[in-house]
């Protein structure tokens, strides 16, 4: 019992007084964590958002993907968010197979687009009618019973693009009927593609693709702004080096029609069933009969 002659015990301030807060390691550890991020981005994989219809069937606007960035080494375009000015040559470089399908910037700016490779160094690049030819030979086409691609607000089936394409089913949901064919380069690699009629993208060449370059189209074939189109309008104004080829498209990992809001609830509605998983690599059919 503590008597009024008996000094109080001295509070344990020190104790619990809390440590201060060390701001200098805390700034070090997120930015090994951002450096971290970066560096995975820039030589391993990153995700890919697709923004257009230039790649459909294969690929809609809304999918998410991964796209490896080692399969064909290292250039100035691999860097997260391109801050590097266009410098020749490549780290542990190779070029793509025909039929891959890759990320590309144009020279005159800072943003990927997403084709896939149909020529390679040395070949001549034809097209007539939207047939391809390559070093005079056409590709191979099949044409195929008519797609039908669910309408939503990230595939609305436009007819600016696809004219006379929206049709109804019985059940009242719309869809996009889209013509297809199925196209089969001289490796084996094939793939769907939509030709849905005349534009000015079915005529073009014959040109050769230059040493270290590649031929980037679209699957959407009236639709994409590729090499068949020129810089002035959004295109890749030819043949892209093949240091402007950023990575290798692999598989969509999920895809979203466009419906969801700031209301957590509608980010899983507004899943498109059926797509996580796919992969992006062209399927093999043997060589090409010429």
């Amino acid at each position: 019992m503590q008597t009024d002659d008996q000094p109080a015990a001295a509070p344990e301030t020190a104790a619990q007084e809390k440590p201060p807060i060390d701001w200098w390691g805390e700034i070090k550890s997120i930015s090994l964590l951002i450096l971290a991020v970066l560096a995975f981005h820039s030589f391993v994989a990153k995700p890919f958002y697709i923004p257009s219809e230039s790649m459909m069937p294969v690929l809609l606007k809304g999918d998410r993907l991964v796209v490896s960035k080692y399969p064909y080494g290292w250039s100035y375009v691999s860097p997260s968010f391109h801050p590097l000015p266009f410098m020749k040559g490549r780290i542990f470089g190779s070029l793509p197979e025909r039929g891959d399908i890759v990320i590309a910037s144009p020279q005159n700016k800072r943003e990927d687009y997403i084709k896939r490779v149909i020529g390679l160094p040395g070949d001549i690049i034809e097209v007539r009618g939207g047939q391809v030819l390559l070093n005079g030979v056409p590709v191979p086409q099949q044409t195929l019973a008519p797609l039908r691609i669910p309408v939503d607000a990230n595939a609305p089936c436009p007819p600016s693009q696809f004219p006379g394409a929206l049709v109804e089913d019985r059940d009242g949901r719309k869809y996009c009927e889209l013509p297809v064919k199925r196209e089969t380069l001289p490796n084996g690699k094939s793939y769907t593609i939509i030709d849905v009629g005349p534009s000015e993208l079915d005529w073009y060449g014959p040109v050769r693709v230059a040493p270290n370059h590649v031929f980037l189209m679209g699957d959407n074939r009236d639709n994409s702004a590729d090499s068949r189109a020129t810089l002035a309008e959004n295109g890749l104004g030819g043949a892209v080096p093949y240091e402007a080829i950023g990575g290798r498209a692999e598989f969509i990992t999920f895809s979203l029609d466009g419906d969801a809001t700031f209301n957590p609830l509608s980010w899983i509605s507004s899943l498109r069933s059926g797509r996580a998983g796919n992969s992006l690599h062209p399927a093999t059919a043997g060589p090409a009969q010429r």
